[in-house]
């Protein structure tokens, strides 16, 4: 008996691109992983962190989430490969269905892990970015049931009632409609994604928080769609035993969002890769280090420079005051602070050019001479004798001329 309205299965699910089959059910779990991976992407970058993460990550997570996705079926549904009249050879036909949420996302997580600790950054923060795309990645997977005709729940006779004309289990041959439950868990699980990103949105959930409302919502609904579906299940305490991992997984997910309610400290997100002109990476300088801008000496061009800005050099042949003239003496801040002194080689250079000539300085002269001294700017003298140093000094300060050193 079938109802007025409904909605049909496809007629197929293979098409061959010449000897090359191109399977429905593939396109539906590929197709999955790339809103995941986007999507992921893009709450990545949103939380800070280096664009292209979630494809280096994905690039481990995936291969990891599809083998443990066939052996968590394989492992639940054991007697249709190992039991009577079972063919072990048929768990290697992943093409024909059979993949255990569960098992990818454990083993996936395996992979994540891997990649997470090459890249530095916590998998708790990946896996909140990722959590809206893998449950949107499982809800369009699911569409790989409808187009193999499998997974169907209890005859259903209404006009969103799914047709199934072949793959019908024993006992139903006569029924030709039932519950679309892969349509039931698709609306489900894009509820559930958009469940994720407002709460993320409103309320900042990181450190594992918002994976862990991924899982308590999803398992909140596989309970329920579980309970509709008719095909063969392990049953303990006569519940199937995906409801059982359900319920489990929803008490540990509720569990965590209260334990880890007030974890609101940073996250490692990895530390962004700079690149320099030419493209290479460049590395950061050590804290507390400054970078150095010229590594070779100056040239004579610099040195020239400089010492047109600085006051006139005297060239001593002394040693003591070429230690003295590299050094940078400190200029006067007001004219009520007394002059620097200067050397006793500059003073004598001031008084007798013959010695800036490079003759040798008598600097017991230079003290007995000092006061004698015609200098127009007063400054510099170590010991002046007498009281007519000390008005040449105060006879320069009202003139606001800066004091030089050796002019």
């Amino acid at each position: 008996m079938e109802p007025l309205a409904y909605i049909p299965s496809p007629s197929q699910g293979v098409w061959n691109l010449g000897p090359f089959p191109v399977r429905a059910y593939a396109v539906m779990i590929i197709l999955g992983i790339v809103v995941c991976v986007w999507l992921g992407e893009r709450r990545w970058a949103a939380k800070g962190g280096t664009p292209g993460v979630i494809v280096d990550v994905a690039v481990w997570a995936v291969p990891f989430g599809l083998v443990g996705a066939r052996i968590y079926h394989v492992l639940t549904d054991y007697q249709r490969y190992f039991g009577d009249n079972g063919d072990p050879l048929r768990a290697l036909e992943i093409w024909k269905g059979g993949l255990g949420i569960w098992g990818a996302i454990a083993f996936g997580a395996v992979g994540a892990l891997i990649a997470c600790r090459r890249r530095g950054i916590s998998l708790l923060a990946l896996a909140d970015a990722v959590a809206p795309g893998i449950v949107l990645a499982q809800g369009i997977g699911r569409w790989g049931n409808y187009w193999n005709q499998e997974l169907y729940g209890r005859p259903l006779d209404t006009f969103w009632a799914i047709e199934i004309d072949k793959n019908r289990l024993s006992g139903y041959e006569d029924v030709a409609t039932y519950h679309p439950t892969f349509l039931y868990e698709f609306l489900w699980c894009v509820g559930v994604a958009i469940l994720v990103i407002w709460a993320d949105r409103r309320y900042k959930l990181t450190h594992g928080r918002a994976f862990a409302l991924y899982v308590a919502g999803y398992t909140l609904g596989r309970a329920w769609i579980e309970a509709l579906r008719i095909d063969e299940s392990h049953e303990i305490l006569g519940l199937r035993f995906n409801n059982w991992v359900s319920i489990i997984l929803f008490l540990g997910a509720v569990a965590y969002l209260y334990v880890a309610r007030n974890r609101t400290g940073p996250e490692n997100l990895g530390a962004p890769v700079e690149e320099t002109a030419s493209g290479a990476p460049a590395t950061a300088a050590p804290a507390g280090t400054e970078p150095d801008d010229d590594s070779t000496p100056k040239d004579e061009a610099d040195a020239d420079a400089d010492a047109a800005d600085a006051p006139t050099e005297v060239e001593p042949k002394a040693e003591e005051a070429e230690e003295s003239e590299e050094a940078e003496a400190p200029e006067p801040d007001s004219d009520e602070e007394e002059p620097e002194a200067v050397t006793e080689v500059d003073a004598e250079a001031e008084a007798d050019p013959e010695d800036a000539a490079g003759t040798k300085v008598d600097t017991t002269k230079a003290d007995a001479d000092g006061a004698d001294s015609d200098s127009d700017e007063g400054a510099g003298a170590t010991k002046a004798d007498g009281d007519a140093g000390a008005e040449r000094v105060e006879e320069a300060e009202p003139e606001g001329e800066p004091v030089k050193d050796g002019k």
